[in-house]
């Protein structure tokens, strides 16, 4: 008995019609799934019938390329192959193009050219005087793009490229989307340009609609699981996701499309969040998780790729540093308080430029001698650190040692310094922290919005570095601020020389402790 042909399908819900058609037993393993199984987006079940057919020649020709087996890409082919990525690139900015802004045509002939950078970044480890260009980076990245896009158009499309043809593909993809934005360019100055548009979406942009769903969560798990987040950084990414999903009212990742991405921006705006707690907190978030799953072949493209605002604060929005009359306030409150966390976190902050999130969470096994100079460790052991850089030594000024720090923390048995503080669900006492001493502060009639009451610390002691000629590398060794070049990132900071330039930030006339 002949089989029955593969023919659209009602969802018993939603109404909306599917395309289901079993994997050959030879194919399995190379197209990993034992189904294809995608919706066709529509109610109407005519209209399905013509999807369902186009979408089922596009399978067909898919398996006949896997079946056809490793195949060797000419120049010629791989251009036709990259065709629809010029037209796809059009599309995505041709009502409003001077908004391209992800692919800089001045550097598009650069691409795929011999560089000092390599794909691993070896430089980095052979090359100690190398400073970082930050255009030749930006080439670097948008050849990634190009590599991505050629293994996911191979993928869609069942070819199995042999030996350097991805690269091969990927450069005659950078040389579409390179020719779609200089007529974009064209456009957004108002010159006629030629911009022949694709009449229907080529099988290497199918709508992520035609795909089977796959959820958020699934994403979010799989780039936890590869890339093993902090669990706080889990947490509060996952957080985002979910907001993104309440927003959307729908769970399917590959359903999502940049309108939907611009759309979550303008209402984050609307709800009064701050640009760069949107750029920052939310976009970024989302960004990266989602380049995981096209790295990852879980997702075709990154749809949230070049969505960002402006989060350039305005010149009265921008955090200062304390001044020294605002930090003598602050200072003279705090030795005259009988609370430890207020009475020693910010003085720790104005002779160290810590962050609160590492004063707080200092051990008394992280206070300790070398080299005959009593110095405070920013240990990973005691918390998370913000960056590998954050990881370092800070001797103790000598006003903080004239203050009782010593004797303070020399007491104490082995543990956090700061047991007052009540650890948050990931075991951090800087969230707590920071609450404690921003009241605190703003008690005192510090009051202004530019000063924030632990971190302009950070700020006060950068600008006090400028003012008495801290060593530059020195200082960023000690705010634990990452190195600009390969060349700074050679040779120790010893304890001694550390010592000396903090010695140069004098200490304020507030009393010292009895």
């Amino acid at each position: 008995m002949p089989l029955a042909m593969s023919r659209p399908f009602k969802h018993p819900k939603t109404g909306i019609y599917w395309l289901r058609k079993r994997v050959p037993d030879e194919l399995i393993k190379l197209v990993g799934k034992r189904e294809e199984l995608r919706t066709l987006g529509t109610k109407d079940p005519a209209l399905a019938k013509v999807k369902h057919a186009a979408a089922l020649a596009e399978i067909e020709a898919k398996w006949a390329n896997l079946r056809s087996g490793e195949k060797s890409l000419t120049e010629r082919e791989a251009h036709h192959l990259a065709a629809p990525f010029y037209d796809r690139w059009l599309q995505r900015y041709l009502e409003n193009p001077s908004q391209q802004t992800d692919w800089r045509v001045d550097l598009g002939l650069r691409l795929f050219q011999p560089s000092l950078i390599s794909a691993n970044y070896e430089f980095l480890y052979n090359n100690a005087d190398i400073v970082l260009d930050r255009d030749e980076l930006r080439v670097r990245e948008m050849e990634r793009w190009c590599l991505e896009w050629a293994d996911s158009c191979a993928s869609n499309l069942g070819h199995r490229l042999a030996g350097n043809d991805n690269r091969i593909l990927a450069r005659a993809i950078g040389a579409a989307v390179q020719r779609a934005s200089i007529a974009l360019q064209q456009l957004a100055q108002g010159v006629s340009a030629a911009v022949p548009i694709a009449a229907s979406s080529s099988p290497i942009f199918a709508s992520l609609h035609s795909q089977e769903p796959f959820a958020f969560s699934d994403l979010v798990d799989g780039w936890a699981k590869e890339r093993r987040p902090v669990e706080k950084t889990l947490y509060e990414w996952s957080r985002v996701v979910k907001q993104l999903v309440a927003f959307l009212k729908h769970d399917n990742a590959r359903a999502l499309t940049g309108d939907d991405m611009v759309r979550w921006k303008e209402a984050m705006l609307t709800e009064g969040l701050r640009p760069k707690t949107i750029q920052d907190a939310k976009l970024a978030p989302v960004r990266a998780i989602l380049q995981w799953g096209v790295a990852n072949k879980k997702l075709n493209s990154n749809v949230a790729d070049g969505i960002s605002l402006d989060t350039r604060s305005k010149q009265n929005e921008k955090k200062r540093s304390f001044t020294d009359e605002e930090a003598k306030i602050v200072l003279t409150a705090a030795m005259a308080s009988s609370d430890p966390v207020k009475r020693w976190v910010p003085w720790i902050g104005a002779y160290s430029g810590a962050r609160v999130s590492e004063i707080c969470q200092l051990r008394r096994e992280d206070v300790v001698e070398i080299d005959g100079i009593w110095c405070i460790k920013i240990m990973p052991e005691a918390g998370s650190v913000k960056t590998a850089g954050s990881e370092r030594i800070i001797p103790v000024h000598p006003a903080l040692d004239k203050s009782g720090f010593l004797k303070f923390a020399l007491q104490k048995k082995a543990g956090p310094i700061f047991p007052e503080l009540s650890p948050d669900k990931f075991g951090k006492r800087g969230g707590n922290g920071t609450k404690v001493i921003g009241r605190f502060v703003r008690q005192l009639g510090i009051t202004d919005p530019r000063i924030s009451p632990s971190h302009s610390w950070r700020h006060r002691m950068k600008t006090l570095g400028r003012r008495h000629g801290l060593a530059k590398d020195i200082l960023e060794a000690m705010t634990g601020h990452g190195s600009k070049s390969v060349a700074d990132a050679y040779g120790e900071f010893p304890v001694e020389a550390l010592y000396r330039e903090l010695c140069k930030v004098p200490q304020l006339n507030v009393g010292v402790a009895k």
